[in-house]
Formats: structure tokens, C-alpha cells, sequence
């Protein structure tokens, strides 16, 4: 996915209702941390919310670091013109910064995360005191009809056990974020041909089942499985899958000091402290 010029269709579906969401974060931020914008889209319209803040694409991959460069320094006249309006630039990392940024976006990040402790820690260390998170990802209702097709062809499961959004908030609170906001939605997807069904799953990141065969199938495997998809036809005529979304925001708040007889603070945190004070 990171190879091509435009995120999955999906996520671009995503991150539209995550932007219209954008009016409850009253932050301005000057800085925006996307993480892996590669395949999480929303690029634009984060931009023309918040056109003076520098945008700072987070790619930990190397080789999908190397291709966002190369896609900005084609774009290099249009980033003249954007500076000579006013607006800030972009760079593109490997990792965070302490305190990078206001606003961290992850789009359809998290559930493709196997270590999701460590992805959320190093959102908060990116994040600035009082900085918000906004994130979204699949929930565990995605794809469900699935399951029982891959099960009656003894094909294993179809995808990964995607994490419940009660739990995703314990993991937001147990790396430090507070008051964070949970909610969801369930999208139903339909097509006429289960050959348009298998490519737009194919377009959001190809084989995600977690005992998918390392190589190829064959022609008669194939056939086998266009017939298994023709049980989600539904009375209108389509074939027809779930899609649960699940949608987060919280805030890296001050940090607390243990109370003991003597406390050190650091100067990072004394400093932390003195501008949180002088926003009340």
C-alpha cells in the first residue's frame, strides 16, 4: 500500500469522518504528527484545518521514508507556493521527537500494529503536554461473515482478532493518556461480483489472514472460493460484508510527581509544569 500515490479507499472514507470530527479538539496546533500517513490518507484536509501548523509524517519503514521524499521533492514548486501563502512545511521522520507536536493523527493504523503497547507509548512520548490524540482503526466486528465461510473450508480465520474498543482505551490509560473518548460505527459494504469484492479487500492491504499460505493458490482454489463468497448474497442481491470502526481521542496530560520527602523534578517537567500554569 505504501507504494502507491493514494491511500486505500477506505481509509480515505475514514479519515473524512475523522476530520469532520476534528471541530471538538479546540487545540491550534503548530505542529501535527501523522503517523504512517503512507497508508492512513487525510493529508489534505488535515492541512487545510490547520494550514500554519508543520506537518511531520512519521514512517519508521526506511524504504517507505525514502518514497515519501521522493513524492515531496516532486512536489517541490507547489511547496514553494504553499510557503509563499503562509503555510508551513512537511518533513518526514523515523521517529518522534520528545514533545514533536499538539496533534497526533493515526489513521487505520492500530489494528495492522502486532506490538500496540509500544505504537501507543510512542504516541505519547510524541505528543506535547496537553497535546490530543485522534486516532481510528477496525474493530472485531470487521469482516465477520467471513468466519464461517473460512471455517466450513476449513481455511482457518480470515483475519487477525481485532482489539475490542474498551480494551483500546485501558491501553491509551495504562501509556499515560487521560480522559480518553471511545466510540464506533458499523459500515456495510456491498458489490455485484465477488471478483469486485476480493480486489477492494486486496486494495486495503492484501492477505491479512493470519494462516494465509506463503505461496500461491491455484486457478481451482480460486474458483472454490469465488462459490464460498456467493453465501453473502443477500435478498437485494449483493454480496455484502460488515465493517466495525472504531474511533478515539485523549490527552497527554500534566505529568504527576510522586509525593515523598524529597521530590526531584526534572527541568523537562518543571518546564512542563510552568506552561501548563500559565494556560489556566
Amino acid at each position: 500500500m505504501a507504494a502507491s500515490e493514494q491511500a486505500p479507499w477506505l481509509h480515505d472514507e475514514v479519515a473524512t469522518r475523522m476530520l469532520d470530527r476534528l471541530p471538538v479538539i479546540r487545540l491550534q496546533p503548530t505542529a501535527v504528527l501523522q503517523s504512517r500517513p503512507s497508508t492512513g490518507g487525510g493529508d489534505a484536509g488535515l492541512r487545510q484545518h490547520y494550514p500554519q501548523a508543520t506537518q511531520l509524517w512519521l514512517e519508521p519503514d526506511e524504504v517507505v521514508r525514502a518514497l515519501q521524499q521522493q513524492r515531496l521533492k516532486r512536489g517541490f514548486m507547489q511547496s514553494v507556493m504553499d510557503k509563499l501563502r503562509g503555510s508551513a512545511g512537511t518533513e518526514v521522520i523515523a521517529e518522534p521527537p520528545a514533545a514533536a507536536a499538539q496533534l497526533l493523527w493515526s489513521n487505520m493504523e492500530l489494528h495492522g500494529e502486532a506490538d500496540k503497547p509500544a505504537l501507543v507509548a510512542q504516541w505519547h512520548r510524541g505528543l506535547e503536554v496537553e497535546g490530543c490524540l485522534m486516532f481510528s482503526c477496525l474493530g472485531p466486528d470487521s469482516f465477520i461473515e467471513l468466519r464461517p465461510i473460512f471455517a466450513r473450508e476449513g481455511w482457518g480465520v480470515p483475519s487477525p482478532d481485532w482489539v475490542d474498543m474498551h480494551d483500546l482505551g485501558d491501553l491509551l490509560v495504562h501509556a499515560g493518556f487521560a480522559d480518553p473518548v471511545m466510540d464506533q460505527e458499523h459500515l456495510r459494504l456491498t458489490w455485484r461480483r465477488p471478483e469486485d469484492l476480493l480486489r477492494d479487500l486486496r486494495a486495503l492491504g492484501g492477505n491479512v489472514a493470519p494462516a494465509r499460505m506463503k505461496g500461491l493458490r491455484s486457478r481451482a482454489w480460486r474458483d472454490r472460493l469465488m462459490r464460498a463468497l456467493e453465501s453473502l448474497r443477500g435478498a437485494d442481491g449483493l454480496l455484502s460484508l460488515s465493517v466495525e470502526l472504531v474511533y478515539g481521542h485523549a490527552f497527554k496530560p500534566q505529568p504527576k510527581l510522586k509525593v515523598a520527602a524529597t521530590t526531584e523534578v526534572s527541568l523537562d517537567q518543571m518546564r512542563a509544569m510552568v506552561r501548563g500554569a500559565g494556560k489556566h
